[in-house]
């Protein structure tokens, strides 16, 4: 992937792979470092919270779980990682055209979705600031914050270490089906909660892999930024906490229908480069 520099993009390989990240192997067993740790920390800091005043409401402990996989995977590859973290956090106004269009996107499945669910239940939901536990400019940050140690996992080292390996679709579908299974929780839930689950994180990793493709900065911030307006877009406008699988089926295929519009508006914008 590129990187905040401004220098030229890599070319793929016939796999549509970019180059970089070292042997196959080493990719393997930074991938494996990776996920144990994140679903490790993240059942630890989740047992954690219930003996903290923190409400999940605010912000889920479990959020950091993929944070803290990245900084074990950077103290053992130190050197490798650091390309790959290129361009978390520096600027690229070059794409802010995409961010901006990656940022719009999120208010847009929860309005899709929100829309569907008052049209067929009759039952239009909004959860005001006044109806909930703590200030709404408290939950901002604070979600914002959660979002960002989760995507510093996914997007910001997970989805590099695998596009190094495959194209951008089929590093986009693996790591959202990781993200979802991360949610272990989830599987509690009716099956087809779960299964519509699994489409939301697909979906979304593909939106957000397709809009992060050719963006050289500020990765995380965009990633998080697209993460944290989903989450509060469904806590004031949907109740698919609740276990209901009509919501969550709704919101698997508002993000499916962005999944599809962001792959194809891709590649036609890299049409003519080829």
């Amino acid at each position: 992937m590129g990187n905040a520099d401004g220098q030229t993009l890599a070319r793929p390989d016939a796999a549509g792979a970019l180059p970089g990240a070292g042997p196959r192997g080493r990719i393997t067993a930074k991938a494996a470092v990776f996920l144990t740790v994140a679903f490790l920390a993240a059942g630890a800091l989740g047992a954690a919270q219930a003996g903290t005043p923190i409400p999940t409401e605010v912000v889920q402990l479990t959020q950091f779980g993929p944070a803290l996989g990245v900084a074990v995977v950077a103290v053992l590859w130190r050197g490798e990682i650091r390309s790959l973290l290129s361009g978390v956090l520096r600027g690229g106004a070059r794409f802010g055209a995409r961010g901006a269009l990656l940022l719009a996107t999120a208010p847009l499945i929860v309005a899709l979705c929100a829309a569907v669910y008052g049209l067929v239940t009759g039952d239009v939901r909004f959860t005001g600031p006044s109806g909930l536990d703590n200030p709404l400019a408290l939950i901002v940050v604070a979600q914002f914050i959660g979002a960002c140690g989760e995507e510093l996992g996914w997007r910001c080292l997970l989805q590099p270490l695998l596009r190094t390996r495959c194209g951008p679709l089929a590093s986009s579908v693996t790591v959202g089906l990781l993200w979802g299974v991360w949610h272990v929780q989830v599987f509690a839930q009716d099956p087809a909660y779960a299964g519509a689950f699994l489409l939301a994180t697909v979906s979304l990793s593909v939106v957000l892999g397709s809009a992060l493709e050719r963006m050289r900065g500020s990765r995380l911030l965009f990633a998080g930024g697209f993460h944290m307006l989903i989450n509060l877009g469904l806590l004031l406008f949907m109740d698919e906490e609740s276990g209901a699988v009509l919501p969550m089926v709704l919101f698997a295929l508002a993000g499916l229908t962005a999944a599809v519009v962001w792959t194809l508006g891709t590649k036609r914008a890299a049409g003519p480069a080829r």
